[in-house]
């Protein structure tokens, strides 16, 4: 999809000026330029959509932007990406935005082309949503006059499916509309569903992962998957106490739990394949960061951050894991928001001045500092190299994940951070 420059430029201006309540509330100079800026792209995207239908965005420009470098070409709308518009989107005021974005999960959770219902895929096609069933993201091949899809686009994580009821949830408290929750809960009967593990330690797995008719379970358990699930379960629970949700909540945060090391002070990001054995070949600054970020967390897990700063910084930011070769931006932006969210203004405001200086000419953040940087992890269960990359496009999700920083909004909750002035 490729968008009318004038256009979203247009849009920008007039998101500027309608945003400024939400943006007084970023309390430092950084803030209010990254509020102000990030808040402006996102409603531009949405504003740019044609229609008045429910609609994904896409999640990376491929040209906008870019330097010229040779990267692939990535036109998906990722279902995580556009969870996160759904909740920055909220956090920056621009309800009616969020909420054409939050109708499109809704559809995906009524109903998927196998019949399952609650089943969220990881990727979709971007622009207005009108299908039903909400067809995943595919590729059309004149050649074969079919739609070709990837499988890991048709497959369905557990995170990617807990931010998509975490956008859902969020909708559900903004507009006042029980059909959000009802949405967020069908995606968690359906990861409960598909996903718990009762091997110790119990938690939930990594998702299904291919093409529908081959399609194979992911059983691996992860850290941040289960933080996300914590979350959604441990909201849902407060909503709808009369349901069955707190002991899975429960599960969940006993695994994010387990995968603490004391003596080390930091998270491990969960299993091996078996579900049972500690991953501790591979590491992820999100695993570090999203625990601290749940309702009670343990001030215990506060010592995650020293390990972060010391495994995990780069030059201005943080990397992915900790093999420090870039920046990460989009886990950046979450860490400026945990420090806020901890009291620690000075640290989050020097990374906002950072990320100040990484909107591409398209609007977006960039995704990194650098061409290519490197996760560690594979892109599939087949893969026999660590081949899941991140490379530098205009992205989404650290456009979103910027503007929560800069309005100390997190995204567990639903909440601000940042106690009242008195």
């Amino acid at each position: 999809m490729t968008f009318n420059m004038r256009t979203i430029w247009l849009a920008a201006v007039v998101a500027l000026c309608l945003q400024a309540d939400r943006v007084a509330a970023a309390e430092s100079a950084p803030a209010q330029q990254v509020a102000t800026r990030a808040c402006g792209s996102l409603l531009a995207r949405v504003e740019a959509l044609p229609g008045t239908e429910p609609a994904f965005l896409q999640s990376y420009d491929s040209s906008i932007g870019s330097d010229g470098a040779a990267v692939p070409i990535l036109p998906g709308a990722y279902t995580y990406d556009n969870a996160l518009a759904v909740i920055a989107l909220i956090a920056c005021g621009h309800r009616d935005a969020a909420l054409r974005i939050a109708d499109a999960l809704l559809a995906v959770s009524e109903g998927d082309r196998t019949g399952a219902v609650g089943r969220i895929r990881n990727a979709y096609r971007p622009g207005p949503v009108t299908e039903r069933p909400v067809p995943p993201m595919g590729w059309w091949s004149d050649l074969d006059q079919r739609w070709v899809e990837d499988p890991y686009h048709v497959g369905s994580a557990t995170g990617n499916a807990a931010w998509a009821a975490l956008a859902l949830l969020s909708a559900a408290v903004e507009s006042g509309d029980a059909r959000y929750r009802s949405a967020a809960g069908r995606i968690a009967r359906w990861v409960a569903a598909t996903a718990l593990d009762p091997r110790a330690p119990e938690g939930f797995i990594g998702g299904v992962y291919g093409y529908d008719e081959t399609a194979q379970r992911l059983t691996w358990k992860s850290t941040e998957h289960n933080t996300d699930l914590a979350a959604v379960l441990e909201w849902l629970a407060r909503l709808e106490p009369d349901q069955d949700w707190l002991p899975l909540a429960k599960t969940a945060r006993a695994f994010v739990a387990a995968q603490w090391d004391q003596a080390d002070g930091r998270f491990w990001v969960g299993t091996t394949p078996d579900g049972m054995t500690t991953n501790r070949d591979n590491a992820g600054l999100d695993a570090q960061l999203w625990p601290l970020l749940l309702p009670g967390a343990p001030e215990q897990w506060r010592a995650s951050l020293r390990h972060v700063e010391q495994q995990y910084r780069v030059s201005g930011g943080f990397d992915f894991n900790d093999d420090r070769d870039g920046i990460w931006w989009e886990g950046t932006a979450q860490a400026a928001l945990t420090y806020r969210a901890l009291g620690r203004a000075q640290e989050a405001d020097r990374l906002l001045s950072k990320i100040s200086g990484e909107f591409s000419p398209g609007g977006f953040v960039w995704a990194t500092d650098r061409l290519k940087l490197t996760t560690g992890f594979a892109l599939s269960p087949a893969s026999t190299v660590d081949d899941f990359y991140y490379y530098r496009l205009p992205h989404l999700a650290p456009t979103a994940w910027a503007a929560l920083a800069a309005l100390g909004w997190n995204p567990f909750t639903g909440e601000s951070v940042i106690a009242p002035s008195r």
